[in-house]
């Protein structure tokens, strides 16, 4: 089926690539191998050919469930690996060879021959070993912290006992909480004589420190005070059985008298996870316990060093390994959820399978296939071949680093239609320039432009490491900040502003009289010439400087609206060229080109036009442009002050066709329809016909034992209703047209409004640059002498930290999102369908195991919240 020659590679970033509908054929011993080839080549996007068949009941389900189990315990592994601190080995050429099968960018000698499944036995097998070895080490190990737990808090006991008793002989105990209203004999008898009477006993043990205070309350409420409590605070934290951590711990002893009520003080003790011991009032006795203790703690500690060895030598093994060993497992998983997607023949013996691959890659899958079979040294050829079909295919544009950024920002607000005119080309520009118009200055611009070039330069470094979800943000949008630095840079030069100041590179167009003025006089420049590109530097710091700004970016920021709708208005006569949709640019583009020309197109005219005449030569003051537009409405042909001749007839011919215009959008769409679509009276007799053959055809099927093929069968009839395009009638075509017209109008009066806030945040920004620049660092200027170098340094810092913050990040934030509100509604919305379904092909992925751990245990979190 594969030409002789590979078709040329279609760029595919104007508009999506040509996709076919591929049906493979591919015998049932080759299956998986066939799969693991595709996987390398990301290039299908399959079909679920089993969409009807429940999960559980599907062919492969034994294997992916042995698989899952293998996932489980491999992450075992790595959690204990986190627990001892070993680090993971990540292979930087295991990870560049799946980022390049992402990029599509493979060599066909590249692609691999799936492992043998004796190799995944062999995984299944040393997992299930290791499981078992590193389960019983992790007993024994939790066995030993425990044993030496208790026997340090043994110790610690022991060695507080002497506190206790030596306090107590001393005739000064520290009675903690104890009840002297009722002449509380213990008290008495620990303080008098320094030997505890036959009567009074005692209670030892150690309680975590959060608890000491509830077990003393406790004990003081229920005893009602007849006790003699004191406690001690352990310096380094013990391990706990229980959380598996070690916490920090206090001893403590209780005294009372009374079988009963030391039956109760254990009891409440225990209630509170506190550990008793036995310690004896005898200095000698606890010596010699002491003793013993410490000998058990020294062998005890060398049979734990050495467990703890042992167990870290295999963790370290494992842990060289282990990420190969996922890969390989998280593969073949994949392998085995597509194959699950397949159907087969009658017979079980042929894999039959449906997906969308890009029409110039046929070629190369056709090859890759081919390899594979020529390796494997097996007869049974792959069938391959292209199936037509009216299904909608998936929407795929080819980026690369540089335009991929630009493609999400696109990508976020809809998929495009397949074919359609790709919205992510022209934002590449018109993205970066919305937004320079809003933050136009060379200072800020430049700052952006260095962090963008920064990210760029190290992206190969930055591209090895673990992100952030910010960082993340910022480094997948890198060339976009780049881009938008280089930009606010141009503007900037146009504004003539470097962090609020201005730069004399040309001579000025302005004169100020040098005699003949006194000061705090106002005096008028007089014009000797045209400054050469943008805005005269001689502006900045007169008295009408932010009238004159003001008026200007307003009236440009209705330019470059006007021309960035009417650039975006242009793809939808190239869309419905491309989908030979002759009724749409009769009956939707030319009324709402002509609608959308005659006022806001004619209103941009007359800006340039007013701009281009001088009317101090004429002698007469310029016309107000907002009030010709509404006298134009509401009283056509009056003209207040005339912009040029003939002005009201003009005016009156753009109105007559703008209204004209409304009309046409509104019937032509509909009455085309209404002319060339006949309803059809006998469709019920047709699809009563149509059902009684389909009932025969399955009875005959089933009859025949079919069933697996009926299904499969009923699948597609059921895919081909869903994506097929339903037939719209006369009325629901009308109503969408109304809609339509009245959306298309409004918007083109609210849709010219919203880019005033080119003009409004741009004003915004000279402004706040330039009060920042007066109250901070221009202060210090003025200041001689050594408190001026001190004040210069602190309010430069204090300038420079404030315009990285504010000015910057903030504010260049703030005109981002406003820039992705002007493609995303107003340029977007004129020509974008945005119904398209993502090209998401079959490929091997890498899996970063720490994530994929986390996800596992959120997703139990949450299966056992339900």
């Amino acid at each position: 089926m594969a030409s002789a020659v590979a078709p040329p590679k279609d760029e595919a970033i104007f508009r999506s690539a040509e996709m076919s509908l591929i049906e493979f054929y591919i015998s049932q011993e080759i299956g998986r191998d066939a799969v693991y080839t595709l996987g390398q080549l990301g290039l299908v996007q399959f079909r679920d050919l089993n969409s009807k068949i429940r999960p559980f009941q599907r062919t492969f389900v034994k294997e992916i469930r042995n698989l899952d189990n293998v996932e489980r315990q491999y992450r075992y592994f790595f959690k204990l690996l986190l627990k001892h601190d070993i680090q993971l080995y990540e292979d930087e050429t295991l990870i560049e060879s799946f980022k390049l099968t992402q990029k599509k960018d493979f060599n066909i000698e590249s692609i691999q021959v799936s492992p043998n499944n004796s190799i995944i036995g062999d995984h299944m097998t040393n997992a299930t070993y290791l499981e078992t070895r590193l389960l019983e080490m992790e007993e024994a190990v939790d066995s030993l912290e425990t044993q030496k737990a208790d026997l340090e808090q043994y110790r610690i006991v022991l060695q507080s006992g002497d506190q206790f008793f030596e306090s107590i002989e001393q005739g000064n105990p520290e009675l903690l909480n104890l009840s002297s209203s009722n002449g509380n004999d213990i008290e008495t008898n620990v303080l008098s004589g320094g030997v505890l009477p036959s009567s009074v006993n005692y209670v030892t043990g150690v309680i975590a420190r959060e608890k000491i205070g509830v077990l003393e309350q406790i004990l003081w409420r229920v005893l009602r005070g007849n006790l003699f409590f004191k406690y001690l605070e352990i310096e380094e934290p013990i391990y706990d059985s229980q959380s598996k951590t070690k916490i920090y711990k206090n001893v403590f002893i209780v005294f009372s008298h009374g079988d009963m009520i030391m039956k109760r003080i254990r009891k409440i003790s225990e209630s509170l996870d506190a550990k008793l011991y036995d310690v004896s009032e005898n200095e000698q006795e606890r010596g010699a316990k002491l003793n013993k203790v410490n000998q058990s703690l020294t062998d005890l500690y060398t049979v734990l060093q050495t467990t703890l060895t042992t167990l870290q030598s295999e963790l370290y093994a494992i842990a060289k390994e282990l990420n190969f060993w996922f890969q390989d497992i998280a593969r073949e998983k994949s392998v085995y959820e597509t194959l699950n997607k397949f159907s087969s023949d009658s017979n079980r013996k042929i894999l039959i399978a449906e997906g969308w691959v890009p029409k110039d890659q046929i070629y190369i899958l056709q090859q890759c296939m081919d390899q594979m079979i020529a390796r494997l040294g097996i007869d049974s050829p792959s069938i391959i071949q292209i199936v037509e079909t009216n299904k909608t295919p998936p929407t795929y544009h080819r980026t690369n680093k540089f335009t991929e950024g630009f493609q999400n920002i696109c990508d976020c607000y809809g998929i495009a239609k397949y074919r359609e005119v790709n919205a992510g080309l022209p934002t590449i520009v018109t993205f970066p320039f919305m937004f320079a118009i809003m933050f136009g200055d060379m200072g800020h611009g430049f700052l952006m432009f260095l962090c963008g070039l920064c990210l760029v330069l190290n992206e190969s470094k930055i591209d090895k490491m673990k992100r952030g979800e910010i960082f993340d943000m910022a480094y997948s949008g890198r060339y976009i900040v780049l881009m938008m630095g280089l930009f606010s840079m141009y503007t900037g030069f146009l504004y003539n502003d470097i962090f609020s100041l201005s730069m004399t590179f040309f001579k000025s167009g302005w004169e100020w009289p040098k005699e003949g003025w006194k000061e705090g006089q106002s005096i008028e420049a007089t014009a000797t010439g045209v400054y050469p590109i943008g805005l005269d530097w001689i502006w900045h710091g007169t008295e009408n400087a932010l009238l004159f700004s003001n008026s200007y970016k307003m009236k440009l920021s209705i330019i470059m609206g006007f021309i960035h709708m009417s650039y975006s208005y242009m793809f939808s006569l190239v869309n419905a060229i491309n989908f030979q949709s002759m009724i749409d640019i009769v009956g939707n583009f030319i009324p709402g080109l002509i609608f959308m020309q005659s006022i806001f197109g004619y209103l941009s005219l007359t800006i340039v036009y007013k701009w281009s005449k001088d009317w101090i030569k004429d002698g007469k003051p310029a016309p107000g442009l907002l009030n010709m537009l509404i006298n134009m409405f509401l009283a056509p042909g009056v003209i207040d002050d005339e912009l040029y001749r003939h002005q009201g007839k003009v005016q009156v011919v753009l109105l007559f066709l703008a209204l004209i215009c409304i009309p046409w959008l509104l019937i032509v769409k509909p009455l085309h329809y209404k002319l060339t679509h006949k309803e059809k009276s006998i469709e019920s007799s047709d699809d009563h016909e149509t059902q009684h053959l389909l009932q025969s055809t399955n009875n005959n099927r089933e009859e025949d034992g079919d069933e697996h093929l009926l299904e499969i069968e009923e699948h597609d009839q059921d895919a081909d209703e869903d994506e097929a395009a339903h037939g719209e009638g006369f009325s629901d075509l009308m109503i969408h047209q109304v809609i339509y017209t009245i959306e298309f109008c409004l918007n083109c009066v609210s849709h010219t409004a919203s880019y005033l806030r080119l003009w409004a945040l741009s004003l915004a920004h000279a402004q706040l640059s330039s009060v920042l620049w007066t109250m901070t660092i221009k202060i210090a200027f003025g200041v001689p002498g050594l408190l001026g170098v001190l004040m210069t340094v602190f309010l430069f810092g204090m300038w420079f930290v404030l315009t990285c913050t504010v000015l910057v990040v903030m504010e260049g934030t703030s005109a981002m999102l406003h820039s992705l509100r002007l493609h995303w509604v107003e340029s977007m919305s004129k020509f974008f369908v945005g119904d398209g379904v993502y090209y998401t092909p079959f490929a091997f992925q890498y899996i970063d195991l720490e994530d994929f751990t986390a996800a596992a245990k959120v997703n139990t979190a949450a299966a056992g919240d339900e």
